[in-house]
């Protein structure tokens, strides 16, 4: 999906870039340079160190978003998710501040878990809902490692494609997975992660030039 957009050696804006291994990625499918903007010092630090020692063109902002302090129309690329949006709270503000950011022709790039993931049992035999979880509600509180007690807000796949095209992108390309972009380090097999429900889903759209 990012094959076209990353041959045209964009800039990148990665929102909640975290420990920035999505970067090195993506220098390395093309991208020109990556500025990563995350709210955590430790990660921005351990990013920036990491981009350094291996010499790439990537430079870290420690901010919270929305309400980036990146100039406007400065990216070809904005590129977000594995485990973003969970922690944004008006998913309004957060698309607002995307199309500030894209340049006029520019995209977005969204790799998220699936809206409902929240609602799947890890059960080994068979995939459940979940009797605690709704998927239109606000927000739960994650039970599982590694956001173990941290509240996450929820999204609908139909309210995250309305933010963006209210906000003045157009929607190019919206898969569903069934492949989760995570899983437990021990190995642990769930029955909803076997092919039959969506795990994920990538997202990409375009700001109007």
């Amino acid at each position: 999906m990012l094959e076209a957009v990353l041959a045209d050696a964009p800039v990148v804006v990665h929102l909640q870039s975290g420990h920035g291994l999505d970067d090195v990625g993506l220098v390395k499918a093309g991208a020109r340079r990556v500025i990563g903007v995350d709210y955590s010092s430790v990660a921005a630090g351990a990013a920036q160190r990491r981009a350094r020692d291996v010499g790439l063109d990537c430079r870290y902002v420690v901010a919270e978003v929305p309400g980036v302090p990146v100039k406007d129309a400065s990216a070809d690329l904005v590129y977000t998710g594995k485990g973003a949006l969970i922690w944004m709270r008006d998913i309004d503000a957060w698309a607002r501040d995307v199309v500030r950011v894209a340049r006029p022709g520019g995209h977005l790039f969204v790799y998220e878990a699936h809206p409902a993931v929240p609602l799947w049992t890890w059960d080994t035999d068979e995939p459940r809902i979940r009797p605690d979880r709704s998927y239109f509600a606000a927000s739960h509180i994650n039970d599982t490692f590694p956001g173990n007690g941290a509240q996450e807000w929820q999204w609908t796949l139909g309210q995250i494609v309305t933010a963006i095209a209210a906000a003045g992108l157009r929607l190019k390309v919206l898969e569903e997975y069934a492949e989760p972009f995570w899983r437990p380090q021990d190995d642990h097999r769930a029955a909803a992660w076997e092919g039959r429900l969506p795990n994920s889903y990538a997202l990409l759209a375009q700001k109007p030039l």
